[in-house]
């Protein structure tokens, strides 16, 4: 183990690098994601091949009452045969003119709620080895009743999901007896409950804070338009 490199505290930070990408390919569309195939050259000059996901990102919401309650949404995941407890989520699309007013459209479309304090909890890759999306969760308190915006249908899951409140210390207990699964719910319940129990809330970053992640991808879509791949709006 003295072998090991000692990372400092300054040098705990991930890293944008991209190695040349000499083709990319189209392998197959979705609805929201694409399957690509880029041959890569790696630094001893030889070429490896790379599957993967195009994605437009998405963010995620822990929002939390005055009776320390997060509110949830149970929703069918076609893809693992589950009905998850998820904190409300979405895409970010196209038009969207910020990442907070993405989430706060998201709370009110699907728990008619909005929220006067917003806070970035964290930020994370959902699955870096084979996805592109990048996904940000924010804490939310201060909540009210709201309608739901303008133009919005409830259809699909959303017509069958289930709005309800959990205490946060259940959703922790849940979580560590691997009752729950989805990863945002994860990620951002233990991100919430370590920022709360070690006063960390006042000096989490603010809503609008720079998200590295999204200006690294958008260098990356310019890259596959200059080589002739296909990319929607992201």
């Amino acid at each position: 183990m003295e072998d090991l490199h000692i990372l400092t505290g300054d040098e705990v930070t991930d890293e944008p690098l991209g190695w040349p990408v000499r083709t990319h390919t189209l392998l197959g569309g979705g609805l929201v994601s694409d399957f690509v195939r880029d041959e890569v050259e790696t630094p001893d000059g030889s070429v490896m091949k790379r599957d993967y996901l195009l994605h437009p990102g998405a963010v995620g919401i822990i929002a939390l009452d005055d009776a320390e309650r997060v509110v949830v949404v149970r929703q069918l995941r076609h893809p693992v045969g589950f009905r998850l407890i998820e904190p409300p989520a979405g895409l970010l699309d196209a038009d969207d003119t910020s990442f907070v007013g993405a989430a706060q459209r998201e709370l009110a479309e699907e728990a008619e709620l909005a929220a006067s304090d917003w806070r970035v909890l964290v930020d994370y890759m959902t699955s870096p080895g084979c996805l592109q999306e990048t996904l940000r969760v924010y804490l939310a308190r201060g909540l009210t009743r709201v309608g739901r915006p303008d133009g919005f249908v409830v259809e699909h899951e959303e017509a069958d999901m289930e709005v309800c409140l959990v205490a946060l210390d259940d959703l922790v207990e849940a979580i560590y007896a691997g009752r729950v699964q989805n990863p945002t719910m994860v990620v951002g319940v233990l991100a919430a409950y370590a920022a709360l129990r070690t006063g960390r809330v006042d000096t989490l970053r603010e809503a609008d804070a720079p998200w590295p992640a999204r200006e690294v991808k958008a260098g990356r879509d310019a890259q596959i338009h200059e080589l002739g791949g296909e990319t929607r709006p992201r």
